[in-house]
């Protein structure tokens, strides 16, 4: 085969991962769009789910949230949909993903669908709930009582939902990191021997990474780079696993 064949070859390759990455994307947003819809007509249930953290250390009787802007509120609900079908639809996204790596992987391999599916799902549900029950919490009864008491806070509905939905989706997105290096071990990227020389590094990665994506105060860093830490643990694990079970094969 002469160069330009294998280069004709290569790009042929090229536009097909492309196109079904397109294809991928189209479907997930079509599966985000459902979900949207599904969950507008839930939106005040949800609105009161994710106004709950915070709505101990408000000043108003209510303990509500304030807006400066006649669309604001329209506008929270739309975001708070939208997260929700994030969370909701997350082993429609995550089968996309699948169905994207699938072909790259060996024939055995591609019967794990169902398990990368739950395994998927379940580490990002799990980041959510971990960020709404512990993180929230610690974080608000910090940063609210920094300081003392002389100072009112008054937060207003986009302030509140930025910081909310960015935590959320990066907690939940961040606990993701066992099946992403799952999925490059049986690739045969990484494996349990270079995670474990590299664990120095990773830890230092991930500290600064822990630092950039939660508020700027140390319970919120340490509380998101503990878990950050195990689970790198446990991909090891289940990359000696996957190793050591394909092995015989």
């Amino acid at each position: 085969m002469t160069g330009a064949e294998l280069d004709e070859e290569a790009h042929g390759g090229l536009i097909d991962h492309l196109t079904e990455l397109r294809s991928r994307l189209i479907w997930s947003l079509i599966g985000l769009f459902v979900g949207f819809l599904a969950c507008w007509g839930f939106s005040d249930i949800i609105f009161d789910i994710i106004r709950k953290p915070i709505s101990p250390h408000l000043s108003t009787e209510t303990g509500g949230l304030v807006f400066t802007a006649p669309m604001d509120k329209f506008l929270a609900h739309i975001k708070v949909s939208f997260l929700a079908s994030v969370v909701v639809t997350c082993p429609f996204w995550i089968y996309q993903v699948w169905m994207f790596v699938a072909p790259g992987l060996y024939k055995n391999e591609k019967k794990a669908a169902l398990a990368f599916i739950f395994l998927g799902s379940a580490l990002f549900i799990t980041g959510v709930l971990f960020v709404y029950y512990v993180v929230f919490p610690l974080a608000f009864q910090f940063l609210m009582g920094f300081g003392g008491e002389t100072d009112v806070p008054m937060i207003t509905i986009g302030d509140y939902l930025s910081f909310f939905i960015t935590a959320t989706l990066v907690f939940g997105l961040a606990f993701e990191m066992p099946l992403i290096l799952l999925i490059l071990g049986t690739m045969g990227v990484v494996n349990a021997e270079m995670l474990s020389s590299k664990r120095r590094y990773a830890i230092v990665l991930l500290a600064i990474l822990s630092a950039m994506a939660t508020p700027p105060d140390m319970i919120s860093m340490f509380l998101m780079l503990a878990p950050m830490l195990l689970l790198y643990e446990l991909s090891i694990l289940l990359v000696r696993f996957t190793a050591a079970k394909a092995e015989p094969a």
